[in-house]
């Protein structure tokens, strides 16, 4: 604004300039897809603090502990769910450093590894839908949400598998880093003294087997219902699978706890319990926008609402929870709207003085093309990212990159993957990685006594935190790469695009002497007529 007010007094800008303002700002507080922020918000905190992260990394945890990095494992699968269901950062991160890290220590992880797994992890909420940076990122880009969120989704679960095959190399290369949990600690066992897991995957074999059957037959049920033929997109199809599989596995599961059937047991029923309820809310969210069924502000509000259901079901929800997951939901969506506004009177003012133009022109010289504009802008964002927080770099920086990107030819839905993968090692590079921050707010400050074992547990210092984002940094830069280097991946996922070729079309406008062939059929003067070369 000062820099305008100058502008305007030296006559380099408009006065009317000044009248756009209002307009921007108003076009913001009506901007629908701005309120799937606060509803995905409240959604994560409600599900976080009515304990649902506690019992994922408690079960999950039983299921992987007797492997070496089983709780390692654990922490991944849970940060991939918990990204899934909340969307925030804050809230995954400091929910498994309060659980996972304390059992970590307790039996001798790496202190480095168990804390990048953990705040690792936890910034997969940044790229796996419904991630309020891919809201902010498509809106900034002038691109579908539903879009982004479906380009999104197997980048962020090929990440997921990134990080385990490295939990795995660990586990075989330094197996004293990432110890199995000793058998006092598996809680879940059966009278016999079985550890419950050949049920379990008994279990999942029918769940797989049910969902196959579904994406076999899904496209002639859908024939049948209709009495036509019916293209149904695979999307749909994935979707409407693995739903068949995951209620196929609650109707075993209430059957056994009510009958008594002993069919399953323990372990497979409470991990069915406590996985398919926030899986039951996934699908909700994001098969209804990928089904093209809601929009992601519909979507946002359906999860919102599922969240409250969910916690009663529980009886975790109580007026206490219910206003603090409200206080917090209010305060950071603030802060996107006056961060958003802010960068809204930044862009009206480089743009009256011709910033984009610069902008251009500065791209317009650098070597490489598409691929030379990606690696600068990457490296530029990168960067950006060891001091600035991601909302900021997103309001400011994408409306400036946008038209230049667009003008390269790149596809902006791949363009915003790309930001959105580089975004997420913000939060783990230091100095001011978030995640790095949120972690260490939990983390022993000062060596304690372990209520278990009464051992004495050293204290995790912060230059541990640190050291220990580094190799996940690595590997999201890998997976980044990948993205760039295989655009398809992304692209694919949208469907096929036609390219219209206006090469060959001119426009002429007609005057009196060309009545007839400018007429429109019914004697009026067409005065546009398109004329093919």
């Amino acid at each position: 604004m000062f820099f305008g007010i100058i502008g305007i007094e030296l006559g380099i800008i408009p006065a009317t300039l000044a009248q756009a303002l209002p307009l921007r700002l108003v076009g913001i507080l009506q901007n629908e897809t701005l309120l799937a922020i606060p509803f995905f918000t409240f959604m994560g905190l409600i599900l976080e603090r009515s304990g649902m992260a506690e019992d994922l990394l408690e079960t999950v945890g039983q299921v992987f502990g007797p492997v070496r990095g089983g709780v390692a494992l654990a922490v991944v699968l849970v940060g991939a769910m918990l990204a899934a269901t909340t969307g925030v950062v804050a809230a995954s991160v400091i929910s498994m450093g309060l659980i996972s890290l304390p059992i970590m220590l307790r039996y001798g992880y790496n202190r480095q590894l168990a804390s990048g797994a953990i705040t690792a992890s936890g910034t997969l909420a940044q790229i796996i839908p419904p991630s309020l940076v891919l809201i902010v990122i498509a809106d900034q880009l002038g691109r579908s949400v539903g879009d982004m969120y479906l380009a999104a989704f197997l980048p962020g679960f090929m990440l997921v598998g990134l990080y385990c095959l490295y939990i795995f190399a660990v586990a075989i290369i330094k197996p004293s880093w990432v110890p199995a949990l000793p058998p006092e600690a598996r809680i879940y066992r059966e009278e016999t003294g079985a550890s419950g897991h050949t049920s379990l995957v008994v279990l999942l074999v029918l769940c797989i087997v049910a969902a196959s059957l579904m994406q076999a037959n899904y496209a002639a049920l859908l024939t049948a219902l209709k009495g036509a033929e019916v293209e149904v997109p695979f999307d749909e199809t994935i979707v409407m699978s693995m739903s068949a599989g995951v209620l196929l596995a609650l109707v075993l599961a209430l059957l056994n706890r009510v009958l008594r059937l002993g069919l399953l047991s323990r372990l497979a029923e409470q991990v069915t319990f406590v996985l398919i309820p926030p899986l039951l809310l996934v699908f909700l969210v994001l098969g209804t926008i990928f089904l093209g069924v809601a929009t992601p502000t519909e979507g946002g509000a359906m999860g919102a609402a599922g969240a409250l259901v969910l916690a009663s079901v529980r009886r975790r929800i109580n007026f206490t929870l219910l206003r603090q997951g409200l206080d917090a939901t209010a305060k950071l969506s603030c802060f996107v709207m006056f961060v958003l506004v802010g960068s809204t009177i930044f862009s009206l003012t480089f743009q009256a003085v011709d910033g984009p133009k610069w902008v251009e022109h500065l791209f317009d010289q650098l070597p490489g093309g598409q691929l030379g504009f990606l690696l600068f802008v990457n490296l530029l964002i990168f960067g950006l990212g060891f001091f600035i927080d991601f909302f900021e770099i997103a309001f400011i920086l994408l409306p400036l990159l946008a038209p230049v990107a667009d003008k390269l030819g790149i596809d902006l839905v791949w363009f915003g993957i790309i930001v959105a993968m580089n975004l997420q090692t913000s939060f783990l590079t230091p100095p001011f990685g978030f995640a790095l921050f949120y972690l260490r707010s939990v983390a022993p400050n000062n060596d304690y006594v372990d209520r278990v074992t009464k051992k004495s547990i050293r204290k995790v210092p912060t230059s541990e935190i640190y050291k220990g984002s580094v190799h996940f940094v690595i590997m999201q830069l890998i997976m980044l790469a990948v993205v760039i280097s295989f655009p398809n991946m992304i692209l694919d996922r949208l469907g096929k695009k036609t390219d219209v070729d206006t090469s060959n079309v001119s426009f002429e406008i007609k005057g009196d002497e060309s009545k007839d062939a400018a007429s429109d059929g019914k004697g009026a003067e067409n005065p546009f007529a398109i004329k093919e070369d």
